[in-house]
């Protein structure tokens, strides 16, 4: 502790030091009865210590001072702070002052402020010198406040000219970075917008394309069950209408596969979404890809073990991986490699569901080696009918088709790509739950053959009257009895009249009602009426429909008609 520290608290402390007797306690007693606070002390060291401590001033005998070693209290007094001269009482024999006294004359010299106080003394001498000490000592205690506010003073004005341009510059920086976060939160929102328009923009082409491949795939069913029909009464030996009808069946086949990927791209198609063991999946379809990529492009696989399984459909997934192939393959004219990734995105969440936490993302990514795309095309790749290959040798439905399908499995398609430096497509698909037991790509079942029904009373119901002829005519041509209606309410109204039937065959996306509400309300009327649904895009599998209502995918043909006409009214029989 220095003297400034102690200063505060003991700055009116006396010290008292006379080795004689009584001395010392006596004295102290006397100035205690002043109402001055004074401490004997036993020797010089404590003195010091006492002095070091914050003590005002001190008390000394003469004799006190005789053959001892005063040199560490010298150098005491001489570390004493500029403001400080400590005052000390020295009390001598009779014609003891410094003037006859050598030893006086020294310890003047040495202790330098020092009040000489002849014994004997009366009281009040004592009391009267020790506090005209103590007031020369305040003073000095005031004098050094006064220098520390001086000191404070010019060290703050010190400060603020030595750090006036540093704070400038420091604002300078402070504004520099903060019009740097303001040009980054512009760039940002600028690029989210622009994100946005893409993603409004698809969505308004998903929704048109949607609505156009649903109509679409009507007439393709009316198409293809017509010419079902027609090669049955044509004679086999025909063989030039056979082969007529055959080709016109190819070619609305092939709008029906057409359909299918615009729907996927709209997110409107029928999946089948199940636990899917992802890594078994890709290394069954390699040898398919390995044959579309052809020999000059090398497959490489680099499938994390042990991971999740994904939800997701099987068909669909390789039917993805299939067209991100061809489309690398078409993008490395001179051959290259594909890598096909797969690893868990513990940091990607999947939107969270209703019941608990989000779920981690499976990333499925296909990288290529090819010639790449610029920031203009990479933004325009997932549009339907997009495409940057000669006219003849692409459909521009492929990546729009994989986009679509990772969107309506609840995941995303993410694209990278540079000029000359190849493309990455990544599709993060959700992880199926722990307990899913996984599949490995075995495809979707066909519709399951049941044992052909007794000839039924069916009743069809179907807005568009193309499609519901056309149902019609199936269905009569296996020997059933047909009953039209062309919506849920004419259906309903037939029903109320008591009218016979055995089974209701209803499209799903009719105005008023749709065909799972009418189910519902012709169960009411007939409960246990098997029922059969009949949808050309997935708005079905977002209903609580009922697992004992068969499902049918528009466009279909009468052997799928048939088999699921015969499973619904053998399940009735057997009920």
């Amino acid at each position: 502790m220095t003297e400034e520290d102690a200063a505060g608290s003991h700055s009116e402390q006396v010290l008292v030091l006379a080795p004689r007797g009584r001395d010392a306690p006596l004295a102290a007693a006397l100035l205690r009865e002043a109402g001055i606070t004074a401490t004997p002390v036993a020797g010089l060291a404590p003195l010091i210590a006492a002095m070091t401590a914050g003590a005002g001033l001190a008390v000394v005998a003469e004799e006190a001072f005789r053959d001892v070693d005063l040199a560490p209290l010298a150098a005491r007094l001489a570390e004493q702070p500029p403001w400080s001269d400590f005052p000390f009482v020295l009390l001598t024999g009779r014609g003891g002052g410094p003037e006859r006294n050598p030893m006086a004359a020294r310890l003047w010299g040495m202790l330098g402020n020092v009040s000489f106080l002849e014994r004997p003394f009366h009281p009040t001498t004592l009391v009267s010198v020790v506090r005209a000490a103590l007031r020369g000592r305040r003073r000095q205690y005031e004098a050094r406040a006064r220098l520390e506010e001086v000191r404070r003073a010019e060290e703050a004005l010190r400060r603020a000219n030595e750090t006036l341009e540093e704070r400038v510059a420091a604002r300078t920086r402070e504004l520099e970075a903060a019009n740097a976060r303001l040009l980054e939160q512009m760039a940002e929102r600028e690029r989210i917008e622009s994100q946005l328009r893409q993603s409004q923009k698809v969505e308004a082409i998903g929704q048109l394309t949607g609505g156009v491949a649903h109509d679409f795939n009507n007439l393709l069913m009316a198409v293809l069950g017509n010419l079902a029909l027609l090669r049955k009464r044509l004679p086999a030996e025909d063989a030039r209408s056979q082969r007529l009808i055959e080709g016109a069946t190819q070619g609305a086949q092939r709008g029906a596969a057409l359909t299918q990927r615009l729907l996927a791209f709209a997110r409107r198609q029928d999946l089948r979404v199940e636990a899917v063991d992802l890594a078994a999946l890709v290394e069954g379809v390699a040898d398919l890809l390995r044959r579309s990529l052809g020999p000059r492009v090398a497959l490489r696989l680099a499938l994390k073990a042990g991971l999740p399984p994904a939800l997701a459909d099987a068909n669909q997934v390789e039917l993805a991986l299939l067209n991100l192939a061809v489309n690398a393959r078409d993008a490395m004219p001179d051959g290259g490699s594909l890598t096909i990734t797969l690893e868990l995105l513990a940091e990607e969440a999947a939107p969270a569901p209703a019941d608990g936490p989000p779920a981690a993302r499976l990333r499925l990514g296909v990288a290529d080696t090819g010639t790449g795309m610029d920031a203009a095309t990479l933004a325009r790749a997932v549009e339907p009918f997009f495409s940057t290959k000669p006219i003849g040798q692409g459909t521009g439905l492929g990546l729009s088709m994989v986009h679509g399908v990772a969107r309506q499995l609840g995941g995303e398609l993410r694209l990278r790509s540079r000029p000359g430096e190849g493309t990455t497509a990544d599709i993060l698909l959700p992880a199926a739950a722990p307990a899913a037991s996984p599949v490995a790509g075995e495809g979707q079942p066909a519709v399951r053959d049941a044992v052909p029904a007794a000839p039924a009373r069916i009743l069809v119901v179907d807005d568009d009257p193309l499609i519901g002829r056309s149902t019609a005519d199936m269905l009569e041509d296996l020997g059933h009895t047909v009953v039209a209606a062309g919506g849920g309410a004419q259906a309903l109204a037939l029903l109320g009249q008591g009218i016979g039937v055995d089974l209701l065959v209803t499209d799903y996306a009719m105005p008023g009602m749709t065909g799972l509400e009418l189910a519902r309300a012709a169960r009411l009327l007939r409960p246990g009426l098997p029922v059969v649904l009949a949808s050309g895009f997935a708005d079905l599998s977002n209903d609580a429909a009922p697992p004992d209502l068969p499902r049918l995918a528009k466009p279909y043909q009468q052997d799928q008609l048939a088999a699921l006409v015969n499973q619904a009214l053998g399940a009735a029989a057997a009920a």
